[in-house]
């Protein structure tokens, strides 16, 4: 079985207060993308769990959430056998593009078809919960207003199709760290969640570029100013609006031409030479990638 992990970008991220078992309370608007991971994914007859993948760099072991999620299926339901995946991978790690997650959350779905456990999305939720916040998100994908700690889903009408041009500076943010650093004294502004999801609705662009908000970016920023430099380029070059995605450091900005965001994509590499994560992709439509180390299988 061959199956596309996607990843995300956050239109809309705050932080609503702190919960008693120590995550963060938080309410996102979350948004597919068409950058994918590639899982390869077969039944075998030995009682093993076999990760490989082009990046020699991976976690091929439980540290993985493909591991993790494959296991925790296999135990449940007391499956024969084992499994063997390959995963070429894509979406850059530590990024804020939810990689990790969406190739989880391919797993569980491979799981579910290969073993014909015709387990129900609710089901597929609950195990997802339990391994990442984001994995019931990558579950659903689409459109999604995310609360909780990103668990709790309602599925938002369609985003209007656009070029999203994202730029993921030479290191990886924890989001542990990012959270450890965020203060609820310090946050000005809240983004206009309402007023987004009603931009959606309408199919919006403007209204949905105007709302782009991201909490924690500040924190992020703060520490890692390449940030900003990343997001002036950006609007210098046309962007409807920019925006750190997760707890970063990628940047995406949006552009409804695609000449101007591939000459966008041709100066931040000219900017920023030691950046090797940069890519061109839209929120629907047919997959489209530009850029260094972007080709999907």
């Amino acid at each position: 079985m061959h199956i596309k992990a996607k990843a995300k970008i956050n239109l809309a991220l705050d932080v609503v207060g702190k919960r008693d078992d120590g995550y963060h309370e938080l309410r996102m608007i979350m948004q597919e993308i068409e950058l994918y991971d590639l899982l390869n994914i077969r039944r075998i007859r030995r009682p093993i769990i076999q990760l490989r993948s082009n990046q020699p760099w991976l976690p091929v072991d439980e540290r993985n959430l493909v591991c993790r999620a494959v296991k925790t299926v296999m135990e449940k339901y007391s499956l024969p056998g084992g499994v063997q995946i390959y995963l070429h991978k894509v979406i850059p790690v530590g990024a804020g593009l939810a990689g990790g997650s969406s190739d989880c959350a391919a797993a569980l779905k491979a799981m579910n078809k290969l073993f014909n456990l015709s387990l129900s999305s609710r089901e597929l939720l609950e195990i997802g919960a339990s391994l990442g916040s984001d994995v019931p998100f990558c579950l659903v994908g689409g459109t999604a207003l995310a609360e909780g700690r990103g668990e709790l889903l309602t599925k938002l009408p369609p985003h209007p199709s656009v070029y999203v041009l994202l730029a993921k500076p030479a290191f990886s943010v924890s989001t542990a760290s990012v959270f450890k650093g965020f203060d609820m004294n310090m946050v000005s502004e809240r983004p206009d969640i309402d007023g987004m999801i009603r931009a959606l609705e309408e199919k919006n662009l403007k209204g949905i570029t105007d709302r782009l908000y991201n909490a924690l970016e500040q924190v992020t920023e703060r520490k890692r100013p390449i940030i900003s430099d990343i997001k002036e380029i950006m609007l210098k070059n046309g962007a409807l609006g920019v925006l750190m995605t997760g707890s970063g450091p990628t940047v995406y900005g949006y552009f409804t031409d695609r000449k101007i965001a591939s000459q966008t994509l041709n100066q931040l590499k000219k900017s920023f030479p030691k950046i090797r994560d940069i890519f061109l992709t839209r929120i629907t439509g047919v997959d489209t990638f530009e850029g260094k180390n972007t080709e999907n299988p």
